[in-house]
């Protein structure tokens, strides 16, 4: 399984996709991408609540404003790991890109689980920036799930980037 994000364009629309394969059962990604306080440790603070159906981020990366950075939404899908598939997707209001949406999709396979990431709704251009920092999101939250100090953002970023066209 590649890594690598792929970007696919339907008109004014692009979408951005990763497939992971996390060596982690299905529950334990499950919570790495839902429980605030995991999610902390490789994406940055912000509130997830089914019960209020609002999703809040605030990553500390990029190196940017927080107005620029912060992501709020509701959740369109909360489907819990059951019989080995999981759903969660939400709306993506950021200041600085078009609203869009985030959808993990977990599969377990075995032991392991395979997530397909997409962002749909993004322009062309800004699905080609969010490509590279998403990789390096995605690597930190392996990290974290080995118990391992996940990468720093911005170098984990400087040495994917030249792996995905430039958005310039």
């Amino acid at each position: 399984m590649n890594d690598l994000g792929t970007i696919t364009v339907d008109g004014e629309h692009a979408t951005l996709t990763f497939h992971r394969r996390f060596a982690f059962p299905i529950d334990r990604v499950w919570s790495a991408i839902t429980d605030d306080a995991e999610r902390k440790t490789w994406f940055g603070e912000g509130t997830v609540d089914p019960r209020s159906g609002s999703v809040v981020i605030e990553p500390e990366d990029p190196p940017a404003p927080m107005d620029a950075k912060r992501v709020t939404g509701r959740i369109l899908t909360w489907q819990p790991p059951q019989n080995g598939h999981a759903v969660f997707e939400h709306e993506w209001h950021q200041r600085i890109v078009e609203d869009s949406v985030v959808r993990y999709e977990l599969t377990a396979d075995g032991d392991e689980t395979l997530l397909e990431f997409t962002h749909t709704g993004l322009s062309e251009r800004n699905a080609k920036g969010f490509a590279p920092g998403t990789h390096a999101f995605f690597d930190r939250a392996n990290a974290f799930l080995r118990d391992e100090t996940p990468p720093a953002w911005s170098e984990r970023y400087a040495e994917v980037a030249p792996g995905y066209p430039s958005w310039r």
